[in-house]
């Protein structure tokens, strides 16, 4: 019975033919139920367009470029544009009528969706970003004036002689254009909010930028590279653009307050016989024709005060100066000052003038008296700017910080005074390097335990003459002078002091400095026979004094380098400089062609300047003897 059964089962079976195994009727169906619809899907997707993966644009495709690449592709492309001039890269005009930072102020006020398609705006800026949606919409964001807009450009809306399309394809970060559009304020699906907009017809390239510039993201923060590329750093970081407006501001202010009390601005030579004015190592350069050694000046304060003899009873000077020092995060090798000279004034009276001018300046950039400076290491100082200031005695704060009694006034130019600062010295533990000058060991003491506790505006006062050679005798106290140093955050800020106008005690001191000089401080003044000379015609009694621009920079920008508040500071020279990096007319194959109307005569003279050439003097005459060591030729084709 069961062998029946099983064969009864087998009977029923139907053979599938795809697998060859016997199964059911109703399972043989099924299967080739499945295997038809799988069939008609095979054939619906052969019958489909084949997909294709979605394009990058342009600027994603370049954004994987190296900026070496970037840059080699971008000059050729600019190049071709300088051919076909369509459009010209480089075009001589744009008329801008409206400045952005009065757009933002005046638009601000437009409603969502609300558009002022009869008012023209035409602005310049830089590109800082370009967003695509299709390819009949762009946004840029817009940089110009320190502000930023956006700029929303639609296929419809665009005028002018080049397509919608070819005005934007050449167009990438860094770029800088020419905006011709309406005010408005957009209306986005996903906010309640829109942004307000310059809602362009037109787009200009005015200039390309053939470099890759740092994504707003990352941002351009690498130290170095800030200083050695300023321009970069002010495309990139608004805090460096704020810095130089701030130092403008102030430059300013310091201006109109003098011009106000009737001083006449003035300018001195760069360039002295002697180095004077100041104690300080200068810079030797060399005049060729009078074959003389000169010196980059260190102060103009000589110059000035043989203004004042002169008639000129109140001048001042903002210029550069010129140190042949350390580089640090204070100094700089030419760095600006102020200096003012007033007739009929003294050092008390410009005491009362620097708290003027100074917390008049923090008020004028700030609006206030309080700022807050960081130090290198991360010490913060809340420092208050009003008036009036707090005064320190130079020599009974120095007895009080060192617990020992200093030899008289008159008596602190002495040997015996240097072998008691030397003592010193070594008991408070303070290191003087050579020369050890009575100077230079007084001003090391100051610089430890007062100028340490100088954190408001504070003037140190009661100096030794020795260290003041242009300062006058102090009236009361023998062998001091009446000069005062203002400082802030332990730096100093000021210095000032009533002038020596007798001419028997200025060479006394200068004679003094020249030994010091023979001791060995390369910083010691020379004896400068004109501006003795000038004494002897008269100096009234005169009040002098000068700032340091930069260092106030400084403090009321919150930046501890001098580095930060300079456009451009001193640097080493780079490594390879130049070498690695092709200009882009190398890049694009130009090559320098001669300029038109040059004579053959002028260019064999000038063959001559190019050569290696040895000029001797015979005498005083015109005459000159030549000899060339290797004649050059040039070449007309």
């Amino acid at each position: 019975m069961a062998e029946q059964a099983s064969a009864d089962q087998l009977s029923n079976l139907h053979l599938d033919e795809v697998t060859g195994e016997k199964v059911s009727k109703s399972e043989l169906k099924k299967r080739q139920k499945q295997r038809q619809a799988e069939e008609k899907k095979r054939e619906k997707a052969a019958a489909a367009p084949s997909k294709t993966e979605k394009q990058q644009s342009a600027e994603e495709e370049e954004s994987n470029l190296t900026p070496n690449q970037y840059y080699a592709i971008r000059c050729k492309k600019i190049q071709k544009l300088r051919q076909s001039k369509s459009p010209n890269p480089y075009p001589h005009k744009f008329r801008v009528t409206t400045d952005l930072r009065d757009f933002l102020r005046e638009y601000s006020s437009l409603k969502t969706g609300e558009h002022l398609k009869d008012v023209e705006v035409r602005i310049g800026g830089r590109i800082y970003t370009k967003r695509s949606s299709g390819t009949k919409l762009r946004f840029y964001d817009i940089r110009a004036e320190g502000v930023k807009v956006q700029v929303m450009c639609q296929l419809q809306e665009a005028i002018g002689d080049i397509p919608f399309e070819q005005q934007h394809e050449h167009l990438r970060r860094g770029d800088i254009v020419g905006i011709v559009g309406y005010p408005g304020r957009t209306s986005p699906r996903n906010r309640p909010e829109g942004e307000l907009s310059i809602f362009a017809k037109e787009v200009i390239l005015l200039t390309p930028c053939l470099h890759q510039i740092p994504s707003e993201h990352y941002g351009f923060k690498d130290q170095e590279q800030r200083y050695r590329q300023r321009y970069l750093d002010l495309i990139m970081n608004d805090n460096s653009r704020n810095v130089f407006i701030t130092r403008s501001k102030m430059i300013s202010y310091i201006r109109r307050f003098f011009d106000e009390k009737d001083f006449v601005e003035v300018e001195t030579p760069m360039m002295n016989a002697i180095a004077g004015g100041a104690t300080a190592k200068p810079f030797i350069t060399h005049h060729n024709e009078l074959n003389m050694n000169l010196f980059m000046r260190v102060a103009p304060e000589l110059y000035l005060k043989m203004l004042i003899v002169g008639g000129l009873e109140r001048v001042y000077e903002l210029g550069r100066q010129f140190r042949n020092e350390g580089i640090d995060l204070t100094h700089n090798p030419e760095f600006t000052t102020c200096e003012f000279y007033m007739a009929y004034a003294d050092v008390y009276d410009i005491m009362d003038i620097t708290e003027d001018l100074v917390s008049g300046v923090v008020k004028h950039v700030t609006g206030g008296y309080q700022t807050t400076f960081h130090t290198q290491t991360g010490e913060v100082c809340n420092v208050n700017w009003e008036k009036p200031w707090k005064r320190i005695e130079m020599l009974p704060a120095l007895e009080k910080a060192c617990g020992e009694k200093f030899p008289p006034g008159e008596e602190l130019h002495t040997e015996a005074t240097n072998d008691f600062l030397k003592r010193l010295l070594k008991k408070m533990k303070v290191d003087c390097s050579p020369p050890q000058t009575n100077a230079r060991m007084l001003d090391k003491l100051v610089g430890e335990f007062i100028e340490e506790d100088c954190i408001n505006p504070t003037f140190i006062t009661g100096h030794p003459q020795m260290m003041s050679p242009l300062a006058k005798y102090h009236r009361d106290c023998p062998g001091l002078c009446e000069r005062f140093e203002a400082f802030v955050c332990k730096k100093e800020i000021v210095n000032a002091y009533t002038e020596l106008n007798d001419p028997f005690d200025q060479r006394l001191r200068f004679e003094e400095q020249a030994r010091q000089k023979d001791q060995g401080d390369d910083e010691a003044q020379l004896v400068d026979e004109n501006f003795c000379t000038s004494l002897e015609f008269g100096l009234p009694p005169t009040g002098g004094w000068g700032m340091g621009i930069d260092r106030l920079v400084m403090f009321l920008t919150d930046h501890y380098s001098i580095k930060e508040v300079l456009a451009f500071p001193f640097m080493k020279e780079e490594v390879n400089q130049g070498k690695e990096r092709k200009t882009a007319a190398e890049v694009v194959g130009i090559k320098p062609e001669p300029e038109e109307g040059i004579r053959k005569s002028t260019i064999r003279t000038a063959s001559l300047k190019l050569c290696s050439q040895t000029v001797q003097r015979t005498n005083r005459s015109s005459r000159t003897k030549l000899i060339v060591n290797a004649p050059a030729t040039f070449h007309m084709s």
